[in-house]
């Protein structure tokens, strides 16, 4: 067993006795859902005031929040389509509460291209989960690109926790409107491949005959 892969088994045991003890405890999954919410506008409030270190560790913590919550859900027989949307929306106001955070924050301290940087990196990571939502009313799945959620979480938390946030944010910026793009191409292509498969399933009429 390599070093990495036995710090993943650890973790995984730790998560997994955090599962069973809040599906003992019959806490609502929607109820871990919202409560990552609320750590996270508090790592949002920390953020506006600077304390970067601080935050980072915060949203450490909102993130075990978000391992749990589904697996929860899934040992107590609670899944539902309501909790899959919930959780969806909960999310983007998690990520919008961070970088709200950090608008104050550079506002605060009068950097006027940081507050546009941040505007970006919110921009494309509410398309990211839009241009996915809406391209799956066209085509079956639409799961492609690098930048996913937990890749934003984490480059947040390296960014907050080694004070290089500027530097986590140009990344974001960059590499979350680039997985929109391909997000388009992805669905462009595949919606034209189905669109022919349709029309090739169509049995052509046959022409009549000429006298």
């Amino acid at each position: 067993m390599t070093f990495t892969g036995g710090i993943g088994r650890f973790c995984g045991a730790i998560i997994d006795r955090i599962v069973r003890w809040l599906a003992l405890s019959r806490i609502h999954p929607n109820v871990l859902t919202f409560m990552g919410l609320v750590i996270n506008i508090w790592a949002a409030w920390l953020l506006s005031r600077g304390s970067f270190r601080w935050a980072g560790l915060v949203v450490i913590g909102a993130g075990l929040f978000d391992m749990v919550d589904g697996r929860v859900a899934r040992a107590t027989s609670q899944v539902t389509r309501f909790g899959g949307f919930f959780d969806s929306v909960i999310d983007r106001y998690s990520d919008l509460a961070l970088y709200m955070g950090l608008l104050v924050y550079y506002a605060s301290i009068n950097r006027f291209f940081y507050i546009v940087l941040t505007a970006v990196v919110m921009t494309g990571s509410v398309m990211i989960s839009y241009s996915r939502a809406r391209a799956e009313n066209a085509i079956p799945k639409c799961k492609v690109g690098f930048l996913e959620r937990p890749e934003r979480v984490v480059l947040i938390i390296i960014g907050a926790l080694f004070n290089r946030m500027a530097a986590a944010l140009w990344v974001i910026a960059v590499l979350s409107n680039l997985t929109v793009v391909h997000r388009m191409i992805y669905t462009f292509h595949e919606a034209k491949r189905l669109e022919d498969a349709q029309l090739r399933a169509v049995p052509r009429s046959e022409s009549p005959a000429v006298p």
